[in-house]
């Protein structure tokens, strides 16, 4: 539907920030402006519980306030145009510069779902199952804060073109990978650019609009970010049934590239040109190595318990107990020895925004294993093929991203976010439930009804988080909110999938004198046994005898049944969360910040 020219006009002067009827505005009208964006964020910083700043006059902290930020910048009709246009979902590929980018991770991380069975097996290492995408999500999550520390060094732009050219050489390794460690090293890699893309994305959007404005764009994230994760799937297994595995790799280089020539061209953020060796000096090198520590060393920690090592191990004890050690160690180096740290650990000072950063906690846990564990049910006890088992996925795909783009534009409309989120975390824990009753016989009607009902509810949740806990904070502050956001979500994310592994293994493990009993052979066993069944769901098909079939069916839907029996306990955990969150006002003014060594340094004397 086309609107009315009059109508465009308004909507672009509203998004840029500035009406273009204004142009002549006073500069006593400027400073009027400013000083009334300074009160309003000082309020929402008492309001989030941080100390309350020494004494200024309003002419001070006015001037204070223009060091830091600057009036929106007034661009061209046809820069505006462009930007617009690489922001709207409107046009497939070309609909968007920080969506392209997103695109490219959310491809990557949904694509190689279908495919990880065919790769493993390919690859000759069943073992390895489960790091393909582990070995992602957790570089993804222990890399996420450096990102974002990194733009607010360097600038936005330059660190995103950067993020895209690590992932594009990542992604030729991976389609490169001539046995499983080289992959799983490529996947890593793939992860930690995939964080920068992702991590930063989200900053830019911030960036660019107002709290109330960006719910829409947010939104519409979230939309490509169900596009990517409806097509990845099916794109996955048409790759790996008709072609090769490796294509699932391939097709991350034109994107890479599209996305970075509308980067390079058409985003215009605020740049400081810090120098290359001031920046890596400002860089919080400690905090970082703690960050990455806590990240390996638990999540290591937890996949080898049970599954390679007992959970009685030392080296599995010593994993866990340093892990958690190091989280002490790194919140004491960001509160006393970190100049400019990487998370602001003033955003964990009240209940409403740890209740938030749970409720997120909670959904990353809960999306990505229905995301990545529902294929395998579907593989293994429905016995559906790579591509039909992307094909199934695709209704609670396009469920959600539907729903997300509404609640999108739902937010931007009314200001609420706390009731959106309550509903999400109902319906998202309803649709967990519904899971557990999957099995053999459960017709696949049932299965897309759950997948719908599941669908709505985590739609509703991939961006109120980010949107309640951005507007806790002040405009200078975003990017470091973000980040911490994103690194929890990201944990999660990797928490999931190794849980999520180590209780299917041990299911399997445990099901192994049922299927002794029903007379399956000594080679088959051993494919079915703990830490070989994900990679081997091929071989039920090779089972003659119907009772045999049927009762590894019944092994694989047992064990993946306890794995949704879990992810159910995590979202009833944030439905509980949920209640604790306030519904705090949504400006709909907007400062543009600026990025540097000089304004970190501003920003850290004035906390």
């Amino acid at each position: 539907m086309r609107s009315h020219p009059s109508s465009r006009k308004s909507t672009i002067a509203n998004f840029s920030g500035y009406s273009f009827c204004s142009t002549r505005t006073s500069l006593s009208r400027k400073m009027t402006d400013r000083k009334e964006v300074a009160v309003e964020q000082d309020a929402k910083s008492l309001e989030a519980g941080a100390p309350e700043a020494p004494s200024q006059t309003p002419n001070d902290q006015t001037m204070e306030q223009l060091d830091i930020f600057e009036a929106p910048k007034i661009r061209t009709k046809l820069r505006i145009t462009a930007i617009m246009i690489a922001l709207n979902v409107l046009e497939s590929f070309s609909f968007s510069l920080h969506l392209l980018v997103l695109f490219v991770g959310a491809l990557d991380q949904t694509i190689v779902a279908t495919s990880i069975p065919t790769i493993s097996a390919a690859l000759h290492s069943a073992a390895g199952y489960t790091w393909i995408g582990g070995a992602y999500l957790l570089a993804n999550a222990a890399t996420a804060p450096m990102w974002a520390k990194f733009s607010d060094i360097w600038g936005r732009k330059p660190v995103l073109l950067g993020a895209v050219i690590f992932f594009a050489i990542a992604s030729i390794i991976a389609a490169l990978s001539k046995n499983m460690e080289m992959l799983i090293a490529a996947r890593a890699l793939q992860g930690a650019a995939g964080g920068g893309l992702m991590q930063l994305v989200f900053i830019v959007i911030s960036d660019l609009f107002s709290i109330r404005t960006r719910a829409l764009y947010l939104g519409m994230m979230g939309f490509t970010w169900a596009l990517a994760g409806s097509a990845g799937p099916l794109i996955g297994g048409a790759f790996t049934e008709l072609v090769s595995w490796r294509w699932c790799f391939w097709i991350n280089l034109p994107v890479c590239g599209l996305s970075f020539i509308l980067l390079l061209l058409f985003l215009d953020v605020h740049n400081p040109r810090t120098k290359l060796r001031e920046g890596i000096v400002a860089v919080d090198w400690l905090g970082t190595i703690c960050i990455l520590a806590v990240t390996l060393l638990l999540l290591l920690g937890l996949d080898f318990g049970g599954a390679i090592f007992p959970w009685s191990s030392p080296k599995v004890i010593c994993l866990i107990v340093f892990g958690t050690a190091m989280i002490g160690f790194f919140v004491f180096s960001e509160k006393r020895l970190a100049k400019y740290p990487l998370m602001p650990l003033s955003i964990f000072s009240n209940w409403s925004n740890n209740a938030i950063i749970l409720v997120a906690f909670a959904h990353s846990m809960v999306s990505i294993g229905v995301e990545f564990y529902l294929p395998l049910y579907l593989q293994s006890v429905k016995q559906a093929s790579p591509l039909r088992s992307g094909i199934l996925i695709i209704p609670m795909m396009i469920t959600e991203a539907a729903v997300d783009i509404l609640s999108g534009i739902l937010i931007s409309r009314t200001g609420r976010y706390r009731e959106i989120t309550w509903a999400g975390l109902a319906l998202m824990t309803l649709g967990t439930g519904l899971y557990i009753n999957l099995g053999i016989d459960t017709p696949v009607a049932r299965i897309i009804g759950f997948e719908i009902i599941g669908g709505i509810g985590t739609a509703l949740l991939f961006q109120t988080p980010v949107i309640a806990i951005q507007n806790t904070v002040s405009q200078a502050d975003t990017a470091s909110a973000t980040a911490t956001m994103s690194f929890l979500r990201n944990l999660a994310t990797s928490l999931s999938i190794v849980l999520g592994g180590v209780i299917f293994q041990n299911g399997m493990a445990s099901r192994h004198s049922l299927l002794v009993d029903a007379g399956l052979s000594g080679s088959v066993l051993e494919a079915l046994s703990g830490d070989h069944a994900a990679a081997n769901v091929e071989i039920i098909k090779s089972i003659q005898d119907p009772a045999q079939r049927r009762a590894a069916q019944g092994a694989y839907a047992w064990s993946l049944r306890n794995i949704f029996i879990m992810y159910t306990s995590v979202a009833a955990v944030g439905l509980v969360a949920g209640a604790f969150i306030k519904q705090r006002h949504m400006s709909s003014e907007h400062t543009v910040t600026k990025t540097g060594i000089q304004q970190l340094t501003k920003r850290e004397s004035a906390s």
